[in-house]
């Protein structure tokens, strides 16, 4: 049961896309807003599409009146569980910039869909291509759109957050946009890492937490920054579990951070 309601599944999400393709390709065309904020909604909202077509998964959205201006530009930040994630987070009602591994704008069809969306991607093992993506996401911020990044890097494999790099952050902070904080869970039991088939029950969650302001802020305070944001990820997921904060942690949380400057007392 659980093999063909995958072929199920994957069969639809890949005819939603091919009827997806040419009204997205056609207003790509047409569109003129520089940020192509609408061409990148339609594609979000056809990958959300696979959160609704298994009625055996439970979904839960929360949080979203922390933000009241879809046009106001922020670095969005999550963990990262599944590929689940991808979709469950595009059912929020805002057009973000994907920054993405290459490889994936090489896949035929849904590559060129990330194209088209004005993504980001991303050679890892190219210095000079991490460099760009900096350039290419302060461009998207100018242009009142947000950028969403997954500051762990890969997905994990056991539930358990990983370490947060500094990039998202450093970004936030040259730009002067606050950083978006958003926790999923669940997605792991949805789809397992390195497996294609869909798992029978599940409750998806994602929490949208409050934005993190960066006015104020150098360079200097981006570990800061991401060791806040990571302990705020991790609270939530312990909150969710039941459990200790150290027992989500892969790395076990370090003491208590420096206090990040607020919107209200920074300099």
């Amino acid at each position: 049961m659980t093999l063909l309601r995958s072929i199920w599944i994957w069969g639809t999400i890949a005819f939603t896309f091919l009827l997806t393709f040419p009204v997205m390709l056609l207003l790509r065309l047409v569109e003129r807003d520089p940020a192509r904020y609408r061409t990148g909604r339609l594609f979000r909202w056809a990958g959300s599409l696979i959160t609704y077509v298994n009625p055996l998964w439970e979904v839960t959205v929360e949080g979203w009146a922390h933000v009241d201006d879809p046009r106001h530009p922020y670095v969005v930040v999550s963990n990262h569980q599944s590929t689940i994630d991808i979709p469950l987070i595009s059912r929020l009602p805002i057009e973000m910039k994907w920054v993405v591994k290459k490889e994936l704008m090489a896949i035929p069809g849904f590559g060129w869909m990330m194209r088209m969306a004005d993504d980001i991607p991303v050679d890892r093992a190219d210095s000079e291509s991490r460099s760009s993506v900096l350039t290419r996401a302060q461009t998207k911020l100018d242009r009142r759109c947000s950028v969403m990044l997954f500051p762990e890097g890969t997905r994990s494999r056991d539930g358990r957050l990983l370490r947060y790099a500094d990039g998202a952050f450093r970004l936030a902070i040259q730009a002067g946009v606050p950083v978006l904080p958003l926790v999923v869970e669940g997605t792991l039991d949805a789809l397992p890492k390195n497996d294609w088939r869909f798992q029978q029950r599940a409750h998806l969650r994602l929490q949208v937490l409050p934005p993190v302001p960066t006015t104020g802020l150098t360079p200097e305070d981006a570990p800061a920054l991401r060791q806040r944001v990571r302990e705020q990820t991790a609270a939530q997921l312990a909150a969710w579990r039941d459990v200790p904060v150290a027992a989500v942690d892969s790395q076990s949380l370090p003491p208590p951070s420096a206090e990040v400057p607020s919107k209200n007392n920074a300099s």
